[in-house]
């Protein structure tokens, strides 16, 4: 029975999740901001796509990097964000801002801290480990799951020797979305408090962050809901969240 339940939450947390539609949204110009969107783990940019979309309608430039998740370490998978943004310089305009699923937002605070990005705006994350991931703890013991999920998988637990807790409080504008729904109960029965099925509103917080806002969305669902989208707008527009009453 143990071994049942250990293969449905390893296949859980690795299963893509459909994209579902969005409303349209209000146009907007920002023609000199670029927005760049990361995917989580073991996701493509495609996961992002309607996201990117509503950016576009907004006005804004959007690049949706896609980039090997399971392949690389953390280190890796942001040098080569990194070079993706210097084949791309010549579009970037005055400052670069990102909007970022799970361990993209850990990629966008490690090439910070490397200071690979100087001209950073502002960010948005979306269900961010960012005090790492319980769940990574449990799981990572097992040698299938880090064949399966990669490197970078096993260096976003919630230990001090962890990635997460190494790269200290945040120095750009950040606006953090947790999710407070789960369709995993095995997974949540192991987190702490609240979560999103894979994240715990706890873990998504950082020292240094502008905002903050639950949302009732899984961490699988959350970058396609239209309110968190018509969230992202906001924060990306005026440095904060729309927590009710005009900008």
């Amino acid at each position: 029975m143990s071994r049942i339940i250990f293969m449905l939450a390893v296949l859980t947390f690795a299963h893509g999740i459909l994209m579902t539609p969005i409303s349209p949204a209000k146009t907007t110009s920002y023609k000199n901001e670029t927005v760049v969107l990361l995917h989580g783990l073991a996701r493509t940019q495609r996961s992002l796509s309607d996201l990117g979309d509503r950016l576009n309608r907004h006005g804004f430039n959007v690049i949706n990097i896609d980039y090997p998740s399971r392949k690389h370490s953390v280190e890796k998978l942001a040098t080569l964000v990194s070079k993706h943004l210097e084949m791309k310089s010549a579009k970037l305009g005055p400052r670069v801002n990102f909007v970022t699923h799970s361990l993209g937002g850990i990629l966008v605070r490690w090439l910070v801290k490397q200071k690979q990005i100087d001209n950073i705006g502002r960010v948005v994350m979306l269900a961010p480990p960012n005090k790492g991931s319980e769940i990574v703890d449990l799981l990572k013991r097992f040698s299938l799951v880090r064949h399966v999920m990669g490197p970078a998988f096993d260096q976003i637990g919630t230990d001090r020797r962890n990635l997460p807790s190494a790269l200290g409080p945040v120095d750009f504008e950040l606006g953090v979305i947790a999710g407070e729904k789960s369709f995993n109960p095995i997974f949540s029965y192991l987190l702490p408090g609240t979560d999103d099925g894979k994240v715990s509103i706890e873990s998504a917080k950082v020292e240094g962050m502008q905002d903050f806002l639950v949302v009732p969305n899984s961490h699988g669902f959350i970058m396609q809901s239209s309110t968190v989208g018509e969230q992202v707008v906001f924060f990306l527009k005026y440095g904060r969240f729309n927590h009710g009453g005009s900008p």
